[in-house]
């Protein structure tokens, strides 16, 4: 088990940490910080100067899961973790990636009024022989208290919080132990196993009357998806992407599904790639919208975009693949894609189509 402590800069995560260590027989005590100060020591100057924090990499995020399943594989017991995450995103990544290694994650926050913050960064602890770095560290930690403001609405929602503005420690230690024992802060994300070879995904794109594609958010990955999901084996992709419309939306699809693109995506380590598959599902009317279930361990939201909506939502590959769907479904025939990009020469129009779509 995992027990993340998330909270502002100054809210006493790594004291706190310490303490609970000592309330849960055979924890240990993991911080991620240490994988940070290691990828510091050992990438290039000039990919650490793209990124204005490590977590930032994407190397960070999966090094924090896999060491964290590796000393879990090593000494057992849970790991207590004091780390700020104020973008959900890398929630969704870093907590997918232990569920899928069948770790359960705690997700407590250690929530503290602004005052007590400013003043506990004001008398942080001076860096021995460097006035300067430790000022520098205070005016970072002040300029990360407005985001953690804007990230209190998702944080409330998804963690347990512990108001520790009046609490010592040891006494925050002993609030978290309680609330853990009692089943708090759990996250109930599906379990969605890596990949070990190339896998064959089908997705569906669902419209409304205003010809606007729906787009679900899961809880297990960064980034809005279409539904759909892996083909299982002997499974037809068709039948595949029917099946998880039912399963993520609770809506049955009863006319035969549409192709609008094969997208070959190619492998790029650690991941495996595989073929994409896109169909038409046709329109959603109002009133089956109105009925849509969200399965809340694997999907947060859902809604209907716009093409230009869309860009700000999903990653590239799939916004490349969304736009070119679009344009086959506009075109009546199905596309084949490599990496998000038809091979081979796209017709006058695709390539129009295309160049206009990134140009909005």
């Amino acid at each position: 088990m995992i027990v993340w402590l998330n909270g502002a800069f100054g809210a006493g995560k790594t004291a706190a940490a310490r303490e609970l260590v000592d309330f849960m027989p055979g924890s240990t005590f993991y911080d991620p910080e240490l994988v940070g100060n290691g990828l510091r020591m050992m990438l290039p100057r000039k990919r650490l100067e793209q990124v204005s924090d490590y977590q930032d990499l994407p190397s960070w995020r999966r090094l924090v899961v896999d060491t964290g399943a590796a000393l879990i594989a090593e000494v057992g017991g849970p790991l207590v973790v004091p780390m700020t995450v104020l973008r959900q995103e890398y929630r969704d990544e870093i907590f997918g990636g232990f569920a899928a290694r069948r770790i359960p994650v705690r997700h407590v926050l250690l929530h503290t009024d602004e005052t007590i913050l400013r003043k506990r960064i004001a008398e942080r602890e001076e860096i021995p022989g460097d006035a300067h770095a430790s000022e520098s560290v205070r005016q970072w930690c002040l300029a990360h208290l407005a985001p953690y403001r804007a990230a209190l609405t998702w944080l409330t929602a998804d963690a347990h919080v512990v108001d520790t503005t009046g609490l010592t420690p040891r006494q925050t230690a002993e609030h978290i132990a309680d609330a853990v024992r009692g089943g708090a802060g759990s996250c109930d994300i599906v379990q969605t196993p890596e990949p070990t070879a190339e896998t064959l995904a089908a997705g569906v794109l669902l419209f409304d009357e205003e010809d606007r594609v729906l787009l679900v958010d899961p809880t297990y990955k960064p980034g809005w998806e279409f539904p759909g999901g892996v083909v299982e084996p002997g499974e037809p992709p068709m039948c595949a992407g029917v099946r998880e419309v039912t399963e993520e939306l609770g809506v049955r699809l009863d006319e035969p599904l549409r192709l609008l693109v094969a997208d070959w995506e190619r492998p790029q380590p650690p991941g495996y790639g595989g073929l994409r598959l896109l169909f038409d599902g046709g329109k959603l009317s109002t009133e089956a919208a109105r009925e849509v279930l969200l399965p809340g361990s694997e999907l947060r939201g859902w809604r209907f975009v716009t093409e230009t909506e869309a860009a700000a939502l999903l990653p590239p590959v799939r916004l490349s693949r969304l736009r070119w769907a679009l344009r086959a479904r506009e075109q009546g025939r199905p596309l084949y894609l490599e990496a998000g990009v038809p091979t081979g020469c796209p017709s006058p129009a695709d390539r129009r189509g295309a160049t206009e779509s990134a140009a909005t």
